[in-house]
């Protein structure tokens, strides 16, 4: 059945409004041959959208011609404003952007692990809050969350995860009582960061892939066919839990102490490089700057020398690569994603170096070919993916309501 008009003005709109979102500003010429409809159908479209307050004459072409030069039209940015935050044991982070994603503003607050469930959410609403006015918003339309642990599927609701802070839970709910017309959504850290490798990193041209993510902690991101891949529980890629030979024991249900966690966690770096006599530089001591510093620092700077004629240095960066590829290697074997991304801090910091060690010794270990790549945005990819996913919500919201007429 041929769509109705009210349907068909509703499609061509969004078709409209997706280039502009991709392509940038463009003119109704371009929107004309980009979309295949006609003249008067473009002018319609626009008229409309302009009225409906979702875009706007941002400029003019520059050619040189008879009569007025063509006017360009954008998506108007400032429809709404959007707030994403990077959830980390030791503090937060948080990014205020337009409706096309433009940063307005970028903020974050340590918090101690002695800090009181209270006074660490109070500190990170006041950041949020603070970083709104800073941008110069209103309000917020959609604020998209990075935390680590489960999010619950059915709720969306990140879960009540031992070794976790209490104030993660808590600042989500603050967020929602403070914030009661923007729409707050929580997102597993590390799935957010594959977003973000995906969209603007090193899993650009991938499809499948799996993101390992080494930082403070462990963890990885599926992506298959395009999709992020969550689990019947919201737990796939919990790979701390991952049972390895090389510990001292088992993970339980409570403690992925005794799994991969105990391999390439930070603190598990940061001992490695001890026993490889592997120097820390001056100002990075563990107990000085925490062990995710002190374990990018080490990684970062073993990869530049780590060469034949360092020792300490070649040994250091091949027994963590010996240890990474056992969690990779069962990555592999049951989902064969063809590539993986090295992501997080210390993931960035071993560069081409650490993930060339770890695609060698997995072409040992498996039949299975697999691209290993070191993240480009390292830490910050679960900021940006918190940020791309909140776009997206805020934009599909905005531009369903396409076509309904002017804003009220």
């Amino acid at each position: 059945m041929p769509a109705s008009p009210s349907t068909a003005r509703a499609i061509n709109d969004r078709l409209a409004l997706r280039l502009l979102q991709q392509e940038g500003p463009l003119t109704a010429g371009q929107l004309k041959q980009l979309t295949g409809l006609s003249r008067p159908t473009v002018a319609d479209l626009v008229e409309r959208l302009t009225a409906a307050g979702l875009i706007e004459v941002v400029g003019e072409t520059g050619e040189q011609r008879r009569g007025p030069n063509a006017k360009v039209y954008g998506i108007v940015a400032g429809r709404a404003h959007l707030a994403a935050l990077d959830i980390r044991t030791e503090g937060v982070a948080v990014a205020v952007a337009d409706l096309v994603g433009r940063v307005l503003t970028e903020a974050s607050v340590p918090i101690g692990g002695d800090t009181g469930t209270g006074p660490a959410v109070e500190q990170a609403v006041a950041l949020v809050e603070h970083a709104v006015k800073e941008a110069g918003a209103d309000r917020l339309h959609t604020v998209g969350i990075g935390a680590p642990g489960l999010i619950d599927p059915a709720s969306g609701e990140l879960r009540d995860s031992s070794g976790l802070p209490e104030w993660h839970r808590r600042l989500v709910a603050a967020l929602q009582e403070r914030l009661p017309e923007a729409r707050v959504r929580v997102e597993n850290e590390t799935n957010l960061a594959a977003v973000a490798e995906q969209r603007d990193g090193a899993a650009r041209d991938r499809d499948t892939f799996v993101l390992l993510w080494l930082g403070h902690g462990t963890g990885a991101a599926v992506v298959l066919d395009g999709a992020l891949r969550r689990g019947a529980s919201g737990g796939t890629g919990e790979i701390g839990f991952l049972p390895v030979p090389g510990t001292t024991a088992l993970p339980t249900a409570t403690d992925c102490e005794g799994g991969f966690h105990s391999l390439a966690s930070a603190a598990a770096v940061v001992d490695l490089a001890a026993r490889c006599a592997v120097p820390l530089a001056a100002g990075h001591r563990p107990v000085e700057a925490g062990a995710l510093r002190a374990a990018v620092a080490l990684v970062r700077e073993a990869a530049g020398r780590g060469t034949a004629a360092d020792a300490p240095a070649t040994r250091f960066l091949d027994a963590l690569a010996d240890r990474l590829a056992v969690g990779v290697a069962s990555v592999v074997a049951i989902l064969d994603p063809g590539c993986v991304v090295l992501g997080g801090e210390v993931g960035q910091a071993g560069g081409t170096e650490l993930a060339a060690r770890v695609r060698e010794r997995l072409a040992r270990m498996t039949p299975l070919p697999t691209e290993v790549r070191a993240s480009t945005l390292g830490g910050g990819a679960v900021l940006r993916g918190a940020l791309l996913t909140a776009r997206d919500r805020a934009q599909d919201e905005l531009f369903t309501r396409a076509g309904a007429g002017p804003r009220r």
